[in-house]
């Protein structure tokens, strides 16, 4: 009989986490989990996640969220004409999602992704659309492939509204 894989759930980055063994291939997202994630997530600029295996230390993967704000401008036309005409408006920023590279395509990304939707819908603070800085080409086809748009030509913000990523869990 096969062992049972290792049940795999999302937490908040704390200090039992072992990040110096946390390798993606990109070296900014490996430095920030490393040096600056518990940093920011004590002065409550961003709250990261680390997805573990049960009883592990070592995350397989994590990603972050943040509030922040995007111009009403900046918005394509067809949803911006349906919101008030404040200049911003609000939003929820995952601005970091990487996987070790041990365990990469193996469906990790999305299970994290899908939980910071989930998170995301749950806050009780308005967020209008779900927002993402892709780090290359490649993460944009990834977030791609679940819907997300560009928000502005030439650029790897691509966003998501939240009625969509709401439908997902109805």
């Amino acid at each position: 009989m096969a062992a049972a894989a290792p049940a795999l759930h999302i937490e908040p980055l704390s200090d039992r986490h072992d990040r110096q063994s946390f390798a993606s291939g990109a070296a900014p997202l490996d430095r920030y989990l490393r040096q600056q994630a518990g940093w920011d997530t004590r002065r409550r600029v961003a709250s990261c996640f680390v997805l573990v295996g049960n009883d592990e230390h070592v995350p397989i993967g994590y990603y972050t969220l943040a509030a922040t704000g995007i111009a009403l401008a900046g918005l394509p036309e067809a949803l911006a004409k349906r919101l008030p005409r404040f200049p911003m408006v609000p939003a929820t920023l995952m601005g970091r999602l990487a996987v070790d590279a041990r365990h990469q395509r193996q469906g990790h990304g999305e299970f994290m992704l899908l939980d910071a939707f989930g998170r995301a819908v749950r806050n009780e603070i308005a967020s209008y659309v779900f927002v993402v800085d892709a780090s290359d080409d490649n993460a944009v086809r990834f977030y791609q492939c679940f819907g997300f748009r560009s928000l502005t030509a030439g650029t790897r913000r691509l966003f998501m509204p939240m009625t969509e990523i709401a439908k997902l869990f109805s």
